[in-house]
């Protein structure tokens, strides 16, 4: 009873949507089954980490979050799903799922849906949110760092198994990075505009040494003229290229799309073993592919927390 008289008194709705659509939590059963049936439509039927209508219930009634993005007509375009939890004594939130329907994205919608499960989670004490994503994304990526400014506290090999049973991870497995996001006190950011652009995110290429050039396949580890650490750092900032649509990559040639995971598990899991961390992502359209930038810890910015 008293976690359900606390979400009574937080915001219904986003105070910021900007997209013709009603952002608040999810109340009804319809609904619920609505975010189930979303889950379905972007990852497959076959996708084993569903999460039923009734733990998406059960879950806001101890501080948990399922809110909707929905038309005006009602529909459901997209839907966000958290839980929250007691971490080294304090509360922190885990961003667990996240949807749009394809015919609603590039509308804001998920920008919108973090917005809200932000102000949501920081009404009840939280710090920190956390969630994963698959560091092959190019999309994602992009909204993680550019819009949102999360940081990646860890990369974590097959985190969710080898198989999902997802459409999306067939052949791929599940490697994930942890996006760590501030909402409360130090290095907590009000999340930027399309417009905006991270000084960062105007470091020459030529300054980076990329880790797993370009090519077929893809090359799986740093070049071998650079020398290991913890001798002096190869370089300030180091790169990570990954494809611009992996999914497409996916389909058009399995065996090229595994061999991009292995090129970039290897470049991630040797710059983080190393102490180098993700500043910022770009796209390079010219050459449909992304870019991870990475410091060193040694290169005057402050190291990120760990999870």
């Amino acid at each position: 009873m008293l976690a359900m008289q606390k979400a009574a008194k937080k915001p219904a709705t986003h105070p910021l949507g900007t997209s013709g659509l009603d952002i608040r939590r999810v109340t009804t059963w319809p609904e619920y089954r609505a975010c189930v049936e979303l889950q379905r439509e972007v990852w497959g039927g076959d996708f084993s980490d569903q999460v039923p209508a009734s733990i998406l219930s059960v879950a806001q009634r101890v501080g948990g979050v399922c809110a909707g993005a929905f038309e005006p007509d009602g529909r459901l375009v997209g839907f966000v799903f958290g839980i929250s939890g007691i971490q080294h004594g304090r509360l922190v939130h885990w961003s667990d799922l996240m949807a749009v329907r394809a015919e609603a994205r590039d509308r804001g919608v998920g920008r919108q849906l973090k917005l809200f499960q932000r102000e949501l989670v920081r009404a009840d004490g939280a710090t920190m949110m956390y969630w994963s994503f698959d560091p092959l994304v190019a999309r994602n990526a992009h909204f993680n760092f550019a819009t949102l400014g999360v940081k990646a506290v860890e990369y974590v090999e097959d985190m969710y198994g080898a198989d999902s049973g997802s459409i999306l991870h067939r052949g791929l497995g599940t490697d994930r990075l942890i996006a760590a996001w501030a909402i409360e006190g130090e290095g907590a950011r009000v999340p930027q505009s399309k417009a905006s652009q991270r000084a960062n995110d105007l470091v020459p290429l030529s300054q980076i040494v990329v880790l797993n050039p370009t090519g077929t396949p893809p090359r799986a580890v740093m070049p071998p003229t650079l020398p290991p650490l913890p001798a002096p750092i190869i370089a300030p900032c180091v790169g990570v290229v990954i494809p611009l649509d992996i999914h497409r990559v996916q389909q058009a040639a399995p065996d090229e799309a595994v061999r991009w995971r292995a090129a970039t598990r290897s470049a991630f899991e040797w710059a983080f073993a190393n102490g180098y961390h993700i500043d910022s992502f770009r796209r390079l359209d010219e050459t449909e592919s992304g870019l991870y930038v990475l410091l060193h810890h040694g290169s005057g910015r402050l190291a990120h927390d760990h999870v």
